[in-house]
């Protein structure tokens, strides 16, 4: 209709007045509606495309023989996938359910009816997701799950199974199993579920932390991989955990670093030192909060507090960006400079108390700390704020190893 209203406008104008801005509108606008409705033409052509290549990938998979890998073994591989599964159920309906539907949808899918074949698979192919059976005949999918997560613990599992065995598919997950799918199920269901595991998986994947540190340039914080740990060139490193920058001044900047930020996670609060406060090398300097769990850091340097990071004390967020670089803590007046750098890690060595923390905490977590889940930490890994788990005796007990040197 508005388009209607313009052409009627711009023809009772007789080509007076307006009649220039009137024909250029309507310009813009047919230009407009043209490109829009080119661009849901070529879309959907597109997906009609993609479509038909699936369907096609899914009709060729069944003819294929791929019985040198594995004797039941059905493959239907797109381009790009969503993500890779492997399939493993005695039953042929259920696979054929699972090709049918996840191909359909952008996954590349594999599947065979026993758990020696998916075995043999995993350890030659690389899978997002093992999706198993839970009651097969010779190897079960509890079996499966212990299999899978010894062999290739980065694996998700995914339990298949029917209404009377919820409780046993629940008891699975203690072995490492990610999660559970009920059958029957219709396509929506199962798409749905499969989207909503993938986004776990990809959740859990950016939390990992690669136990590898390397120094980098200020500039290069705030883009570095959440899978390592940053040190700047030429920032001051204490035992503790916190970091120290001199400023030309011969001031020097305090903060958090990115060894204690990953671990902790999240922050809510920080306390602050008061602007004047008279600090020694050792001493309390600030308090970080996570609900009623708190971390004291003790200062790196002895001197005068002379400021304190406001932007930080209105956003403590800002730490999820980088602890480093204009996210300090505070400026302390440092009065014994020469003697206390000494003290504090630098480059190299940095790095070295970095790793000796990392493997330190890892054998801490393996020893007495609760994981998050059973069969989590098998690939030694360290996770995005992993203290977040942890209950108050736990917290405290890592605070005390790491943080109040």
């Amino acid at each position: 209709m508005a388009i209607q209203n313009i052409i009627t406008a711009f023809c009772e104008h007789k080509f007076k007045g307006e009649n220039k801005m009137a024909l250029f509108i309507l310009a813009v606008i047919i230009f407009i509606i043209a490109d829009i409705l080119i661009r849901h033409f070529n879309k959907k052509i597109g997906e009609k495309k993609v479509r038909k290549e699936r369907e096609q990938v899914l009709a060729e998979s069944i003819r294929l023989d791929f019985s040198s890998e594995a004797k039941s073994l059905k493959r239907a591989e797109v381009k790009n996938p969503n993500a890779k599964i492997l399939c493993v159920d005695d039953e042929e309906v259920i696979l054929d359910s699972f090709r049918k539907i996840l191909v359909i949808d952008g996954y590349s899918v594999d599947t065979v009816t026993n758990g020696k074949e998916a075995l043999g698979l995993i350890q030659s192919h690389h899978y997002d997701f093992v999706f198993t059976d839970l009651k097969m005949p010779e190897m079960d999918g509890v079996e499966v799950t212990k299999a899978v997560k010894h062999l290739r613990p980065d694996i998700d599992v995914i339990i298949i199974t029917g209404y009377a065995s919820v409780e046993t598919a629940v008891e699975t997950m203690k072995y490492g199993a990610m999660d559970y799918v009920q059958k029957p199920f219709t396509d929506d269901e199962l798409l749905a579920f499969v989207k909503n595991i993938l986004i776990k998986r990809q959740d859990k994947i950016q939390k990992q932390l690669k136990p590898k540190v390397h120094i980098t340039h200020l500039a290069d914080v705030k883009s570095s991989m959440m899978c390592e740990f940053a040190i700047p060139g030429g920032v001051f490193i204490s035992a503790g955990h916190t970091w120290v920058s001199m400023e030309q001044d011969g001031n020097a900047r305090v903060g958090i670093d990115d060894f204690a930020k990953k671990l902790i996670g999240k922050i809510d609060t920080i306390e602050f030192p008061n602007l004047g406060m008279v600090v020694k090398t050792g001493q309390p300097l600030f308090t970080i909060k996570q609900g009623n769990k708190t971390i004291t850091f003790n200062s790196p340097v002895s001197g005068k507090v002379i400021k304190i990071n406001k932007p930080l004390q209105y956003d403590v967020e800002l730490l999820n960006v980088t602890p480093y670089d204009s996210n300090w803590i505070c400026i302390i007046d440092a009065e014994d400079l020469d003697t206390e750098l000494k003290n504090l890690k630098i480059g190299k060595t940095a790095v070295s108390l970095y790793q000796d923390d990392i493997e330190h905490f890892i054998d801490l977590r393996k020893k007495s700390l609760k994981p998050v889940k059973e069969g989590e930490y098998e690939s030694g890994e360290i996770y995005f704020g992993e203290l977040e788990t942890l209950d108050e005796p736990n917290w405290n007990k890592v605070s005390s190893e790491f943080f109040k040197r």
